[in-house]
């Protein structure tokens, strides 16, 4: 019965943290072939086709720390709703920045949002790492994405006026 319940505990973390990968893309979906195309960006531009798959297997990570946290709540509840409750956070950050950025086409303003979300996955990184360090790395590839994300928000923030 156990073994069960983990799996479908799993199952549920992956479908919230798709939804929100679905919800996160919404704006994007028009935007990457009609108003960001046009943009000036920079030399370091990854092609179109990059971002989907490397998003796909981000949240799949997120997800799967965030169940590897869930998992360790026995004994621990404080410190896992604490770290829970800063992974919800994050994870609501990074669809928000897609509404600025594609939706809203606010690039500066979603450049400060991105720069919130950095911190939000660095406060993440720090309280599953209390929990489970095998939890927290999982996230190590999340922020180095956010990072270049961060660098590439601001330049085409920067060549776009």
């Amino acid at each position: 019965m156990q073994e069960i319940k983990q799996k479908i505990s799993l199952f549920v973390f992956i479908a919230i943290v798709e939804a929100i990968q679905f919800l996160g893309a919404f704006p994007a979906l028009g935007a990457v072939t009609t108003w960001y195309p046009d943009l000036a960006k920079p030399f370091f531009n990854p092609p179109n086709w990059l971002f989907a798959p490397v998003w796909t297997i981000l949240y799949l990570l997120i997800a799967l720390s965030g169940w590897m946290i869930w998992k360790e709540r026995e004994g621990k509840e404080r410190a896992v709703d604490l770290a829970l409750t800063v992974y919800s956070i994050q994870l609501v950050l990074n669809a928000v920045w897609s509404y600025l950025f594609f939706g809203s086409r606010l690039l500066g303003l979603a450049f400060g949002e991105i720069v919130i979300l950095w911190l939000a996955i660095a406060a993440n990184i720090y309280f599953f790492k209390r929990i489970s360090k095998r939890a927290a790395y999982l996230l190590v590839p999340y922020i180095l994405w956010v990072s270049f994300a961060a660098l590439l928000n601001f330049s085409v923030w920067q060549l776009n006026p």
